[in-house]
């Protein structure tokens, strides 16, 4: 399956908006823990697609551009996209502890075991909790939420029109084993 350009600006309309909606950022750091410096943008980027690599599912094709677009809008956002710079900085600082490299340097297999490492497989997701409940909430998540409320996405996992996306004229007019044809 191949996620498109489109596919993310449909995943956006469906999360509230080219833009998004802001999810009530506040302070991303533990008291006791140094600020981390605020990565670039192209940074954030890089590192948004290297932890796709690892928890988007292998069939997908276009996931680049479609990282990409769904990125670049979220960072767009004053809070959320503070909130998606701080956690790739937390994750940085994770990884050099751990590995002596940045996240996006890591080969994909090590990359993975990182996330797992942290925590972030299982943290719930919280955006003002522990460093693998706000890689979670704002790396994990976010992809993860991009992917399925887009139409490629949502169709990978059996849900032919994800909510905000309304599926044309022809999945009302016939049954969903019809489109599959």
């Amino acid at each position: 399956m191949e996620l498109t350009r489109r596919d993310a600006v449909a995943a956006l309309a469906a999360i509230g908006g080219a833009g998004g909606a802001a999810y009530g950022y506040s302070r991303l750091r533990d008291d006791d823990s140094p600020e981390p410096s605020s990565p670039s943008d192209e940074h954030v980027l890089d590192t948004m697609q290297a932890v796709a690599e690892v928890v988007y599912p292998s069939e997908l094709s276009g996931r680049e551009a479609f990282v990409e677009e769904f990125a670049s809008a979220r960072l767009a956002t004053d809070d959320h996209g503070a909130g998606i710079r701080e956690a790739v900085a937390v994750l940085d600082d994770h990884t050099d502890t751990w590995y002596d490299e940045q996240f996006v340097s890591l080969p994909a297999v090590v990359r993975e075991n990182a996330l797992e490492n942290l925590g972030a497989d299982v943290a719930d997701e919280d955006p003002t909790g522990s460093t693998a409940e706000r890689v979670r909430y704002y790396l994990v998540n976010e992809l993860l939420l991009a992917l399925y409320s887009s139409p490629t996405g949502g169709k990978l996992v059996g849900i032919e029109n994800p909510q905000g996306h309304p599926g044309g004229i022809e999945s009302y007019q016939q049954g969903p084993d019809a489109l599959d044809r």
